[in-house]
C-alpha cells in the first residue's frame, strides 16, 4: 500500500472515530500490506487474511498480566506528570504509589478467569491540564471500565499542594475513593499535567 494512502487512511479513521482509534492502534495496516503481496508477484491482491490485532490472542498468566499492566501504568503516569512534575515526584511515586497500584491491579486481575485477562486493556492517553485521569483499565469485550486510576491536586489550608493518588472500581459505580497515597509538591501551585 502506498505510504500516502496509508497515512490518509490513518487520519480518516482517527477523525471518524473521534480519536478512539489512534494511528498506534492501526498497525494492522502493516500486516494487511504484508499479507496482500504474494511472493513472486508484483501486484497486491486482497485475500481473506485477518489482521493480527483481531486474531485470537493466546492467554497469558496472571503474573505476566500484572507485570505488563504495572509497566504500562508507570509509563502512563510519567506521561501524565510531564517533564516538569516527573523529576520532582518520580522517586516517591516509585516507592509509595506504584506498589499500591500493583496491589490494586492484582485485586482486579483476581476477579477474572486467567483466560479472560487478554480482554482487559489500559487506556491510551492520560488526562492533561487539570484532569484527574491517569489511566483506566477496561474490558474491551464490553467496552466498560473496570478500574480507574486518578490523581487529584489537594491544597489544604496552610499545607501546600499535595497529589492525592486514588482509584475507583466498577463495583460501586466509581463513587468511592480507594486511596493509593499522597505526595507533597510545594507551597507553589504545580504546573498543569503533561506540561
Amino acid at each position: 500500500m502506498k505510504t500516502w494512502i496509508r497515512k490518509s487512511l490513518m487520519v480518516m479513521v482517527s477523525i471518524l472515530t473521534f480519536g478512539l482509534i489512534t494511528p498506534a492502534q492501526m498497525n494492522f495496516l502493516d500486516q494487511v500490506n504484508a499479507d496482500t503481496k504474494s511472493p513472486g508477484r508484483g501486484s497486491a491482491e486482497f485475500g481473506p487474511s485477518i489482521p493480527t490485532q483481531f486474531q485470537q490472542t493466546p492467554s497469558i498468566t496472571r503474573d505476566q498480566f500484572i507485570e505488563d499492566m504495572v509497566k504500562l501504568a508507570e509509563t502512563r503516569s510519567y506521561e501524565k506528570f510531564g517533564t516538569r512534575i516527573k523529576p520532582v515526584i518520580e522517586n516517591e511515586f516509585k516507592e509509595i504509589i506504584l506498589p499500591n497500584i500493583e496491589q490494586a491491579i492484582s485485586k482486579t486481575a483476581a476477579q477474572f478467569p486467567e483466560e479472560d485477562l487478554t480482554g482487559l486493556a489500559i487506556s491510551e492517553q492520560p488526562g492533561a491540564g487539570l484532569s484527574e485521569k491517569i489511566f483506566h483499565i477496561k474490558d474491551v469485550r464490553t467496552g466498560k471500565d473496570v478500574i480507574r486510576f486518578h490523581v487529584r491536586r489537594d491544597n489544604p489550608p496552610q499545607a501546600g499542594y499535595w497529589f492525592n493518588f486514588h482509584y475507583h472500581t466498577a463495583h460501586d459505580s466509581f463513587q468511592e475513593h480507594h486511596e493509593l497515597g499522597s505526595i507533597y509538591w510545594d507551597k507553589n501551585t504545580p504546573p498543569k499535567w503533561m506540561a
